[in-house]
Parts: C-alpha cells; structure tokens; sequence
C-alpha cells in the first residue's frame, strides 16, 4: 500500500469481514496480503502489475506467475478475476504486450484447470472513449481500436467481462461548465440527458451506457462490464469534500442494483476506489484522499455494505478496492 501508516494485512481483512465487504480488488500478487486472505471467503480481483506485462508475453512465465500467485492459493483464496494490467496507454511501450499477456495468462490459468472459476481480464479508463455524447453514440478513438479490438475479441471469445475503472468525478471537474455537480453525485431530480427515449438523471449511468455503446459498434456489444473501480476524492481538488464523496459513494452503492437504461434491471457489479487514504500515492493531492476509512480504520463515512444494516444491498454485486502493494 502507498502509505506509512496503515494496517497490516489481517487488520484489513477483519475490517472487510466487519463490514460485510464480499470483494476486494488487489493490484499485485502481495504475499503477505494472499496469505491473510486464506480461508476468508472473500473473491479477490488479482492484478498484474503493468511493469510484469512484459515478462508475462512469455508463455513460460506467465505459467510460472499463474503457478505461484494464484494455483498456489486456489482454493482457500476465491479468486475470481485475475486483471492483466491497468489503464496501460495504447500510446506506450508496455501496450504492445498487453494482448500477449493476457492470453498466456489466461492458457496459464486453462492449464490449471480453472477456467471456469477465475477470468482473465484487463482493466481500462475511460480516456479509450473518443465519443461519449450521447450515450447511444460512444465510440472508442479511433487511434486506439487496432490495440483494443484484438483485445475485447479475445474477451468476447472468452465469455469474460471487461473491466472498467469509471469516475465521474475527474469528468466533472475537468468540465464544471457543462457538466452539474448533482449530475455526477446522483442527486438530480430528474433527467438532465435524453438519448433516444432514455432518460439520464446521472453521469455515471452515461458513461457505463457510452461505453456499452462502443462496444457495440466495435462488434462486441454481448460483452459484459465491471466497473472495477469508481470513487470520489474528499480533499485536494476541485468539487472535493468529505460531504460530497460521502454523497457519491452512497448514491453509488444503492444505484448499481438497478442497471442503466440502456440494460435496465440488472446489477452492475462495481468496486469502490479505496479502502484507506493512501498518504504516500504520487501525483496530485486528491489521490491521497480517495479512501473510505482512515489509516486508524475509523469510517470516514457511513457506508454500509450488508443487506438489511441501513441499505438493502447485496454484497456479492458491492465492494471494495484495496490496493495492496508490494511495499505494504
């Protein structure tokens, strides 16, 4: 984990079990993290950190990696996604092993005889969207298609969802103007956007739909999403306050029970970003303030993730990052 003070790895998961958190979402095989997790009954999203794509383009390695990090720990740690890097530009050097890696790891993971239990993914941002107004006229860039339709095709092939990091706080404030902030907390009281008959009250329901959209005009529209991350900042930003995060995960939580219009009535599983503030994250101020809890794991807001404890939410569609690192 990126920070200094922050509990060890079997704090953290009595802190999930506590608050009937069901998912958790780690961004490297973290040992000390995968052993705590043993006997949990807690479903991981494992990642591949982006600076071992490289390394997992060989076939052999990436057998090693899947052997070591999750047959290892299968079954007493109930994987469930492995994510073959996160948000890689397809403007970088690591992008052109991405595709590689992700199959080598998903044959890795077929040789072990757990397909069937554990996809193989990667997880993207929204920036891979060139048109996202309308909802029904997303579309991906079109510098980005010849890296990313091999991609979803594979996914396709593999009946495995793809995976989406979603924010509809850095939209609203790279663009306050055009963009309200009841938009992208949820709290409009009535549709702000009308898109051939579907009414948008939310952001977040907007950018879901846009990218449901691309996908259909790439020729994948069958392919499913998680949104594998979605938060809002307290402090360090524009529109920042513990006030409007609490607002925005709250709304969240109860929101993704009911679909978008475009795929109404079915849940959209969705992973909060993050379980603590991370005091020594780089980059700009706000990313330091994106945790539900503080490093004394006192809730910094009243989220409750259990059905029947505030919200009826059922936590096999709700959870929560927690972004282990291998310098926890």
């Amino acid at each position: 984990m990126l920070g200094n003070n922050l509990p060890n790895a079997r704090e953290v998961i009595n802190l999930y079990k506590s608050n009937n958190i069901k998912r958790m979402r780690l961004y490297d095989p973290n040992q000390q993290a995968l052993q705590a997790l043993r006997g949990s009954n807690i479903e991981v999203i494992l990642g591949v950190p982006n600076d071992q794509l490289q390394n997992l383009a060989n076939p052999s390695k990436a057998q090693s990696w899947v052997q070591s990090n999750v047959a290892a720990y299968w079954p007493s740690v109930r994987f469930r996604y492995i994510a073959v890097g996160n948000e890689v530009p397809p403007s970088s050097s690591l992008a052109r092993f991405v595709l590689p890696a992700l199959v080598n790891v998903f044959n890795a993971v077929r040789s072990a005889g757990l397909e069937s239990r554990i996809k193989v993914s990667i997880a993207i941002d929204m920036t891979l969207i060139g048109v996202s107004y309308p909802p029904s006229a997303g579309a991906f860039r079109g510098d980005v298609r010849s890296y990313l339709d091999p991609i979803i095709g594979h996914l396709a092939w593999a009946r495995t969802p793809l995976l989406a990091n979603i924010y509809t706080y850095f939209s609203y404030s790279g663009n306050p103007r055009d963009i309200s902030l009841p938009y992208a907390l949820f709290t409009s009281p009535s549709p702000i956007v009308w898109d051939q008959g579907r009414g948008y009250q939310n952001l977040f329901d907007a950018m879901l739909d846009s990218l449901y959209s691309a996908l259909e005009k790439a020729g994948q529209g069958g392919l499913e999403v998680v949104v594998s991350e979605s938060g809002w900042p307290s402090a360090g930003g524009f529109g920042t306050s513990v006030d409007n995060a609490a607002t925005y995960l709250s709304n969240l939580i109860k929101h993704v029970q009911k679909g978008t219009p475009k795929r109404p009535g079915k849940a959209i599983e969705t992973y909060l970003f993050a379980l603590f503030d991370e005091n020594q994250k780089s980059g700009p101020e706000l990313e330091r303030h994106f945790g539900l809890f503080s490093p004394n794991k006192q809730p910094k807001y009243q989220l409750h993730f259990g059905g029947g404890r505030h919200w009826d939410i059922a936590s096999k569609e709700y959870n929560a990052t927690f972004p282990l690192k291998s310098d926890m």
